[in-house]
């Protein structure tokens, strides 16, 4: 693995690029310079309130690019440039963060190490409103986790939901499946 850049040279990378970036309107969440003898690897993670498409990736790479390579912050040494969005596992720190989740099932680590788990509902300038499953009822609980006491969040991968889906899904709730030799 290379060796890490130096900060100084990062942050003028950073200060070149978050214009760019937020010209086409997206937020630089991550920036990696990795140096490894004479060559380097510029990583950029970007996204922005409703989700990056690959178009929109394909775009961010190449206004990147044209900066770097029009600037002299890399030198003349060869760089890789690799540009994502967040993944999944991604955790959720800022604001924008959980504002980007809302209506996914979300965990919550408290200031005091204690856990809440539900369905991230609001996000506001007070904290975060969870529906959070009510023990034994079949209807959720609203808890609101104020900034104060939300240490991270984390994002809980769902390969089925139940219950009502968000109008215009046409994902198959697992209540909806249907065994085909039951009906033979």
């Amino acid at each position: 693995m290379g060796r890490p850049s130096r900060p100084d040279s990062d942050a003028a990378v950073r200060s070149l690029l978050e214009p760019v970036v937020a010209g086409l309107g997206l937020d630089l969440e991550e920036l990696d310079v990795q140096v490894s003898g004479r060559r380097r690897r510029v990583s950029v993670v970007v996204d922005r309130d409703g989700g990056i498409d690959l178009d929109g990736i394909a775009e961010a790479s190449k206004a990147v690019s044209e900066a770097l390579d029009s600037s002299d912050v890399m030198g003349d040494d060869p760089y890789t440039l690799e540009v994502t969005s967040p993944g999944v596992d991604r955790p959720l720190t800022l604001p924008r963060h959980w504002r980007r989740n809302i209506g996914r099932r979300v965990r919550v680590l408290g200031s005091e190490g204690k856990t809440v788990e539900g369905r991230l509902r609001e996000v506001d300038d007070d904290g975060v409103v969870l529906d959070v499953d009510a023990k034994g009822k079949p209807e959720s609980v609203e808890q609101r986790v104020p900034w104060s006491a939300a240490v991270r969040g984390e994002v809980q991968v769902e390969f089925t939901r139940r219950g009502p889906q968000p109008e215009g899904d046409e994902s198959v709730a697992e209540d909806d499946v249907v065994d085909v030799e039951e009906e033979a």
